[in-house]
């Protein structure tokens, strides 16, 4: 299981660093495996951003209420195929957006 999940953070970790749309919340050292947290270049984008990933199937995208930015829950359960899935639509989104 840690393989896997570290496997699933590594994809999306990968895609938020090789991007200046995406900014990585966490320190690269104090990273969760199963909580990736993210920010986009406004409020105004983020909020977008979890309009449109919930029409297309993706929910539970916001980040902590105290933190702000988004957050993507990919614990134990959560597929590998959510993942690259959620890689894909990212890249949409900062294609149409960034």
């Amino acid at each position: 299981m840690q393989g896997e999940n570290e496997a699933k953070a590594k994809l999306l970790y990968n895609a938020i660093d090789a991007s200046d749309f995406y900014r990585g919340h966490a320190n690269a050292e104090s990273r969760s495996m199963v909580n990736v947290t993210f920010r986009l270049p406004s409020e105004e984008l983020e909020k977008l951003f979890v309009e449109e990933a919930a029409a297309a199937r993706f929910e539970g995208l916001n980040g902590h209420r105290s933190v702000g930015g988004l957050r993507a829950s990919i614990y134990n359960a959560f597929p590998r195929e959510g993942v690259e899935a959620l890689v894909s639509f990212m890249k949409k989104f900062e294609k149409k957006y960034g």
